[in-house]
């Protein structure tokens, strides 16, 4: 079809990595798991069959073993990802039950397989917690792989684009991301994932546009069309038309000319105009973020999430791998603070043999610091490497989803317990870590004068606190509009908090998405918080927008706000006070994420 015959569509996912790029598509892995048919299998062969899915197992082994060798040898923590692959192969849920349904139904491994995975991956995205839910795509890569060496289809790199072009794909997995050439990938474009699925981190790692999750993605494109990347919005525009084109080419030139122009001062201190400095640290996941925090000039790492480590093993993590893990985050940043968050999951599979009984509603469950209490000797062993790792540097411990002063009480306890254990056995520690604990359940909002005289600082995490004051699911795309940072009972939560920590003379951080976003930063700098932490790559935009804001002015504003009835009333009081600094550069707001396409 002629190019002015193709009709513009815009397809909706979730915005990953920001920023915009235009260029052509490249589809790679859609020819990776063909249609599977069932045919029978004749009882004497069954033997046979069940021995070409070994070998194909095998096959997949010996393949993702030596990419883990050539990774690390390229010093990328991105091999951890293929560890957790070699683990799921070797799983009996995986393997096991894919020659049992081979041996008991008389069917080809092809379908075998895929029954299989049918089941775990829908077992999966049953779950509420975001990070284990977008593990499912561990499974499916681990699928696709197989599935090539039982077909002998053979796998197209990544590694042979030679010109500018957007990755388009079903879904990216580690071995593909790691043949990811910035110089010849513009972006990428996804059908599954989510921000807190690997490929998310990638993007955001490579500083890459990437919308993900977009379902129908390589259905409505083909290799060579042109289209355009919104990671801000979550947008991707296939065949544009010539105003889209000249629309979207100024505002990808008015954006990457302002970030250029900020990212001059992205080192120098967020200090406002009356004087007053606030911390702007940075969220990662991965060891291997570290590299764009530093680039961005986070004053530190913010949350340190620490479950990645946890994921899809076959045996829980040593305290000496943890410790060597904690201590090189503490060796990079140099002498800047990383605020380390305690296993937050909510124990659907932590760990080979390792499971929680079924849950309804996990989310509302055994999860976070109720999933560690009820296992302290994971715990003990994480926060003996925590320890350790803070004679090496300036780390700060935090606990999440605390929601009683039991809780708070109870790991403080065990904390002291483990420092004394340490100390007795002469093992080298920091002496002087400051504790914390999540601001992220209402009950913990409400009663944080009960919890402030039990930490060294608070931490509000906006993304569960919103979700769970509002009842909004914000992966639901029916009520994903009610998920409202700016709604008044969220902010008088959030002042009620900033107002205890500043009476009890704590620390007041936010680690949520809430502080990422430019519109919601003069009402959070009237709340006068210590500390900002987000993706690295908003660091640079609030600084900027903390260096234009006067406290004393933000604090009148927060005033007014609060004596309005709704969020978008709020909203507009903002855009109306400060409409020129918050939205000169619009694309740079990022709201909560969802995880799921519109």
């Amino acid at each position: 079809m002629p190019e002015s015959e193709k009709k513009q569509i815009t397809l909706h996912g979730i915005p990953a990595a920001p920023g915009i790029c235009i260029g052509q598509a490249y589809l790679v892995g859609t020819n990776s798991a063909e249609v599977v048919r069932k045919y029978p299998v004749r009882k004497e062969d069954v033997a046979e069959e069940s021995a070409r899915m070994r070998q194909a197992v095998k096959k997949s082994e010996t393949e993702i073993s030596l990419l883990i060798k050539k990774m690390q040898q390229d010093n990328s923590q991105q091999s951890f990802i293929l560890e957790s692959h070699l683990a799921v192969l070797k799983d009996k849920m995986f393997f096991g039950s894919t020659i049992e349904t081979i041996e008991q139904q008389q069917v080809n491994a092809e379908w075998a397989l895929k029954i299989t995975v049918d089941r775990l991956t829908h077992n999966f995205n049953k779950i509420e917690d975001e990070y284990l839910r977008d593990r499912s795509s561990d499974i499916f890569h681990v699928y696709e792989r197989v599935m090539r060496n039982l077909v002998g289809n053979d796998d197209k790199g990544i590694d042979t684009i030679h010109k500018r072009v957007i990755l388009v794909a079903p879904d990216l997995s580690p071995a593909e991301a790691s043949q990811i050439r910035v110089e010849w990938v513009q972006g990428f474009v996804t059908d599954r994932g989510g921000r807190t699925s690997h490929t998310g981190i990638v993007a955001r790692t490579l500083q890459l546009p990437a919308v993900l999750g977009l379902g129908n993605a390589t259905t409505q494109i083909r290799t060579e069309d042109v289209i355009i990347v919104d990671g801000i919005a979550g947008l991707v525009i296939v065949n544009p038309d010539e105003n889209t084109l000249v629309d979207y080419s100024e505002a990808q030139a008015r954006y990457d000319d302002h970030l250029f122009e900020i990212s001059k001062f992205s080192h120098e201190p967020a200090k406002s105009l009356d004087g007053i400095t606030t911390e702007v640290c940075a969220n990662i996941e991965l060891l291997e973020e570290v590299v764009a925090v530093k680039d961005k000039g986070a004053d530190g790492i913010g949350l340190y999430r620490t479950e990645f480590l946890y994921m899809n093993r076959r045996a829980l993590p040593t305290e000496e791998e943890l410790f060597e893990n904690y201590k090189e985050a503490v060796d990079l940043m140099e002498g800047k603070p990383v605020t380390i968050r305690t296993l937050d999951v909510a124990g659907e599979k932590v760990a080979k043999g390792l499971m929680a009984p079924h849950e309804d509603n996990p989310a509302l469950g055994q999860r976070a610091i109720r999933f560690c209490m009820r296992h302290p000797g994971i715990l003990r062993t994480q926060l003996r490497a925590i320890l350790r790792a803070a004679s090496h540097g300036k780390i700060r411990l935090l606990f999440p989803m605390i929601s009683s002063v039991e809780e708070i009480l109870a790991v403080n306890q065990i904390v002291r317990e483990v420092q004394q254990d340490l100390e007795s056995h002469n093992v080298e520690f920091g002496h002087d870590v400051e504790t914390g604990m999540m601001i992220e359940v209402p009950s913990a909002a409400v009663c944080a004068d009960l919890f402030s005289p039990h930490v060294d600082f608070f931490s509000i995490g906006t993304n569960d606190l919103i979700q769970y004051s509002l009842a909004v699911d914000r992966g639901n795309k029916n009520v994903a509009h009610l998920f409202q940072p700016l709604h008044p009972a969220v902010l008088r939560m959030v002042k009620r908090v900033s107002e205890t920590a500043r009476d009890a003379g704590i620390r007041m951080a936010m680690c949520g998405e809430m502080a990422a976003d430019p519109l919601h930063i003069p009402l959070l700098m009237g709340m006068n918080f210590d500390e900002f932490s987000m993706n690295p790559q908003a660091v640079p935009v609030v600084k900027s927008v903390v260096r234009s804001l006067d406290h004393g002015q933000c604090q009148a504003l927060l005033e007014e706000a609060l004596k309005l009835p709704t969020a978008d009333e709020i909203a507009d009081l903002i855009t109306g006070t400060y409409g020129d600094l918050v939205f000169q550069h619009p694309l740079y707001a990022q709201d909560a994420p969802q995880d799921q396409p519109e």
